[in-house]
């Protein structure tokens, strides 16, 4: 009789069973939160047009210097071909936070210690491309006349961006470092951790995608893209990534309490 009882498999309480989808929202609205808190900040450090525009020329200049292919030659094939313009847009418009947050679910729900610590490389890099924006305002490629390029989201949409003058939703002058570039070398190494095979270095296409992009599209210089990886590179020195018994105690726990976790670390 013991024996039978024993076997009887324990009803879950509804408690339980809701944890993960709130932990889950919980998380999300976090990583929301960051976004949303890096925008608000950059607004607060809007208004030092002169000094945007000033240090855009200084980077145009410094990247001849460098011998640095110029920005047109790949925004230009772009201006011929509308539809790929048009593309291009929409890749900088809409890929960059939902690939973003599409790869913290997943890692979230299937490796959750290099979840933990792709959330913390995102903050850190995030805080530091701020304190950035704060010591260096900086024009895009767009909006400075030496460069020559033009605003591909105007001319052939979709644009994420008003009048520099009248758009009150964003800070146009704080182009270094480039967040889109940042944010999808972060996920291509998180995704090229986690990953086995030789198609897992597949993921390094997003990021070079991106720098195309912002590049194409008027939005950045290369060496908005440089400073990015740049950060992250210190920010990975700082953060190193989870060890293989890190992996498996996160993996081991993901499914758990926090008093069965409390009672498992005893």
């Amino acid at each position: 009789m013991e024996i039978a009882e024993l076997a009887v498999p324990r009803p879950v309480a509804p408690g339980r069973r809701a944890a993960p989808a709130r932990r889950a929202a919980r998380e999300l609205l976090l990583v929301a939160t960051l976004f949303l808190l890096y925008k608000v900040a950059r607004m607060a450090v809007a208004g030092r047009v002169s000094t945007a525009l000033a240090n855009g020329e200084s980077i145009w200049h410094v990247e001849r210097l460098l011998h640095l292919p110029d920005e047109s030659t790949v925004q230009h094939p772009l201006l011929a071909y509308g539809l790929v313009a048009h593309l291009a847009n929409g890749y900088y418009a809409y890929v960059h936070f939902p690939a973003t947050v599409l790869t913290l679910v997943w890692l979230y729900l299937r490796h959750p210690a290099h979840y933990l610590w792709t959330r913390r490389v995102l903050a850190c890099l995030t805080a530091g491309a701020l304190a950035l924006h704060l010591l260096v305002p900086l024009a895009p490629p767009r909006l400075t006349a030496l460069t020559g390029l033009v605003d591909t989201g105007r001319r052939f949409g979709p644009t994420v961006y008003g009048p520099p003058d009248t758009d009150t939703l964003s800070n146009q002058y704080a182009a270094m470092p480039s967040l889109h570039v940042g944010w999808a070398l972060a996920v291509a190494v998180a995704l090229v951790a986690v990953t086995r095979g030789r198609l897992r270095w597949l993921w390094v296409a997003h990021p070079i995608v991106t720098l195309l992009v912002v590049v194409a599209t008027g939005n950045h210089y290369w060496l908005d893209g440089a400073a990015a990886a740049l950060m992250l590179g210190v920010v990975h020195l700082v953060l190193p990534a989870p060890t293989p018994g890190e992996r498996q105690v996160r993996d081991g726990e993901r499914d758990l309490s926090p008093p069965e976790r409390r009672t498992r670390a005893r």
